[in-house]
């Protein structure tokens, strides 16, 4: 057994032997075809082929054995030490000798992610050592593949959930999760991935409360604050300047990256003495930091402001921006607090994109990052990790194509580095650009690509145990295939169809499948099931594991694929700032003229215009965090012209397609089950659609002529001609609760014990909706109100005799269990004897995400 590289990882990704070449040996399976690579995901050998994946089934005898590393020691760069934090490491260092789960949270610009490198560096590790990670927009599931990777030599392999737990058990390794902001159900989920390591999370807010020790990160005291000064300044603050200084520590509230700037801007006087911005000035740091930048400063700043919250590699910089050593340029925007440093590039620090946007007219032009992004994911030289490290910047290209009415750009992005995403093993990731692949491909009318990402996204919902879901989408992909008269696709799907529930054919409205439940004889299984059980789950596991296997598609509540910049009237169109040598930002090389940055979105409230007290106080909103807080956001543009198509397929882990030419699926033909029956989830393929989606149901007999079904349509109809339809469809509401909603959320899918499946969304503050369904297929939006775990509302009763009229409605209430993982539901009749409800009763239902 080996000892991880104990060396500093740099940006690229992770270090080769992390994710190196696909396994080899009796865990392979090769498959005819021009496969760019074979994983091992759960039970399952996939050979991943740029034309179309293919899956078979491993017998447990060739499954992978992971073979564990003597000790882990996977550390951040090295950095210099921070400055009067002496105090704050020790109570971290205290609070992780008594808990497993610490909490560091704080303001942006506070130096959560300076003192968390130097802990992870610096404190006593783990018995099994040490591993720091980033978790912007990352999904637990991911984040958990990567410590497993780290702990156990397997190349190409994701245990399932369950396998993932035993393997971690016993594993004492210390985890700092930097830019952890993710739900407090999620952070659990990442927890317990691995449940005798050490978390220590930073993160903007606290919210594991009761949970976790905490620790708020605060500013740095008069003396820590000046003795910052002085070390930027590599000279000590002379006596004339000295209140100055003291004046600027207090006005920044001894955030370090107000005092970086200050420093930065620090210039001698006609004495040669070191002369100190004024307090005043704090508000105006940025654009006068910009008035002393080189032209090679200025296009990587264009750059990193174009791909908004994403990290890069200096490589992409040096090509993209014709800079010579971008790595150096990249480092003294960093030191200047102009740009953040992560383990995985570079990226603007928030704050500073209005200025960028006052200076330039234009973003890099789009076809210029999708050539560059799609070429450099071809190179036999780029890995996999390393595209895995760059799916934000390839998810922010890709939607700014579709902004610009390219969605062919966005169609070749997404399909140059679906393969790589797939070897990675990072299945959030690959399921986001899996989406907007699809939806691209929709726009332009491409119906192979179409074929292809919903071929893929079926693979994908196979690796992470969605069966249902897979189902769905290989009856989908078979038909486009075949009307592409595409027979190794068609094979390639019919394949993989045997590790897949059976999807017979809808019956008539008004008919119900057998009663029993899930007709695919997999109940729940799309929404947290083992992905590697066929015949049912391995020995000894009972629970379906969230972090490996569910939620999985659900986007991280900080991902806004709307985010992007406010368009600024005011801004400059051929600024010439001092010391650019010439160089005009607005006709920069590579600027995409005539559309300027307002179609990546504006914010109603912009906090980067605010007064020079919130500027002061808010330095450099560390957005690119993940975290929701995002003040570049805009309105979900999926919402806009197609409200469903973007999330009902990945984060609420329903599959569904609307496709150009009539092959989108259709929505609202879940059936009612009989008296006292139920309807099952499925999919059958008809001659005028692609895909027939239809929802589990549950039915409830109210009386001998009134009926009630509490139905869910999961699969929702993917209609980009309604855009009315957005009440049920935001990323947030889909997946699991929003990262301020307590563990006793309504919103989310949830699972009866029968096996039906049905989902809840959020409307508005403290309303919730979904689908009720008639026995004779007419719907309507059943809407309930509270918090704090009690829920109510009505529901309409459905008289069978005459199909289509309702009686009345009956109440409905859900308590949800203070843990969040289970719920109360009781449907009782109204008291004034108008009809008889037989069946009215209590049941319970179990959240699957």
């Amino acid at each position: 057994m080996a000892e991880t590289d104990g060396s500093v990882r740099e940006p690229h990704g992770p270090d080769p032997d992390e994710d190196g070449a696909p396994m080899g040996g009796d865990h392979r399976i090769d498959i005819a075809g021009d496969a760019s690579g074979t994983v091992i995901a759960g039970n399952h050998n996939v050979v991943i082929d740029a034309h179309g994946s293919t899956v078979n089934l491993l017998p447990p005898q060739e499954r992978p054995r992971p073979v564990r590393r003597e000790r882990v020691a996977l550390v951040p760069r090295r950095q210099r030490e921070p400055v009067g934090r002496e105090a704050d490491l020790e109570e971290l260092e205290g609070a992780l000798r008594g808990h497993g789960v610490v909490q560091l949270w704080g303001p942006p610009g506070v130096g959560k992610s300076t003192l968390l490198r130097h802990a992870a560096r610096s404190l006593e590790p783990g018995p099994d050592g040490v591993l720091f990670l980033n978790g912007a927009h990352r999904e637990p599931e991911d984040l958990a593949q990567e410590i497993f990777e780290a702990c156990y030599e397997a190349p190409g392999y994701a245990p399932t959930g369950p396998e993932l737990r035993r393997l971690m058990t016993g594993v004492e390794v210390t985890v700092y999760v930097d830019d952890a902001e993710l739900t407090p159900e999620r952070l659990r989920l990442l927890a317990d991935a691995a449940p005798d390591a050490s978390f220590v999370f930073a993160s903007r807010e606290r919210s594991l409360l009761g949970e976790s020790a905490d620790l708020e990160l605060r500013g740095l005291g008069r003396a820590a604050g000046l003795g910052l000064l002085e070390r930027e300044l590599r000279h000590p603050v002379p006596e004339a300047q000295y209140a100055v200084a003291v004046e600027l520590c207090e006005v920044a509230l001894g955030r370090p990256l107000l005092l970086l700037r200050a420093a930065g801007l620090a210039r001698p006087d006609t004495s040669g003495e070191i002369t100190l911005p004024r307090a005043a000035e704090i508000d105006g740091l940025v654009p006068l930091l910009f008035d002393r930048l080189d032209t090679a400063a200025l296009k990587t700043l264009h750059l990193l402001a174009t791909l908004r919250d994403a990290e890069v590699d200096p490589e992409h910089v040096g090509a993209l921006c014709d800079v010579p050593d971008p790595a150096a340029v990249c480092g003294r925007l960093a030191g200047l607090g102009l740009a953040t440093v992560t383990e995985r590039g570079y990226r603007s620090v928030a704050d500073v994109l209005p200025e960028v946007r006052r200076r330039f007219a234009e973003p890099v032009a789009v076809d210029r990052l999708c050539d560059h992004f799609a070429r450099w994911a071809a190179l036999a030289t780029t890995t996999p990790a390393q595209v895995a490290d760059h799916g934000r910047a390839l998810e922010v290209v890709a939607e700014m194509a579709e902004r610009r009415g390219r969605p062919d750009l966005a169609v070749r992005v997404a399909r140059a580095v679906s393969p790589s995403l797939a070897e990675s093993l990072r299945f959030g990731v690959w399921g986001r650009l899996l989406d907007q692949g699809q939806n691209a491909a929709r726009q332009d009318g491409d119906t192979t690509a179409h074929a292809y990402f919903t071929h893929e996204k079926a693979i994908r919902c196979l690796m992470i145990g969605r069966r249902v879901v897979a189902a769905v989408l290989l009856a989908e992909a078979v038909v486009l295939w075949r009307q592409l008269g595409d027979n190794e696709g068609v094979d390639a799907a019919l394949n993989a169809q045997q590790y897949t529930p059976p999807t017979p054919e809808a019956p008539p409205l008004g008919e119900s499948p057998a009663p029993g439940g899930d007709p695919g004889g997999d109940p729940g299984s799309d929404l947290g099931g083992d992905p590697g059980s066929m015949t049912g789950p391995e020995p000894g596991t009972t629970t379906p594991d969230p972090v490996t296997t569910g939620p999985g598609t659900g986007a991280d509540p900080g991902y806004d694929p709307g985010a992007g910049f406010g368009h600024d009237p005011g801004g400059a169109t051929g600024y010439d700032p001092g010391g650019s040598a010439g160089y005009d930002p607005a006709g920069a090389p590579g600027a995409d003229p005539g559309r300027g940055w307002a179609d990546q979105g504006a914010s109603a409230a912009d906090p980067t215009t605010a007064t020079a007290p919130n500027a002061a106080t808010h330095p450099g909103a560390d957005y690119g965090a993940g975290q929701g807080a995002n003040p570049w956001s805009a309105a979900d543009p999926w919402s806009a012209a197609d409200p469903t198509s973007h999330v009902a397929a990945h984060s609420s882990g329903a599959a569904g397609t609307a496709g150009a030419g009539g092959t989108g699926a259709t929505a609202g033909t879940g059936v009612a089950a009989g008296a006292g029956g139920a309807a099952g989830g499925g999919a059958a393929v008809a001659a005028t659609t692609t895909a027939a989606l239809w929802a589990s149901v549950v039915a409830v007999v109210l009386g001998s002529v009134a009926a009630l079904v509490i139905g869910v349509v999961v699969y929702q109809e993917l209609s980009s001609g309604d855009p009315t339809n957005t009440s049920s469809t935001s990323t947030s509401d889909l997946s699991s609760p929003s990262p301020s909603a307590a563990s006793d959320e309504l919103a989310g899918v949830w699972q009866d014990a029968g096996g039906n499946v049905f989902l809840i969304a959020r409307s508005g503050d403290g309303a919730y909706e979904f689908k009720s369904q008639g026995t004779c297929g007419a719907t309507s939006t059943v809407k309930v109100t509270g918090g704090s775990g009690r829920y109510s509302g009505t529901m309409p009763v459905w008289d069978e005799s005459t199909c289509g009229k309702t009686f009345g409605d009956a109440r409905l209430s859900i308590d949800v269990s203070s843990d969040g993982s289970s719920a109360s539901v009781e449907v009782t009749a109204p008291s004034d004897g108008s009809w008889e409800c037989r069946n009215c009763g209590s049941q319970t239902w179990a959240r699957q995400t």
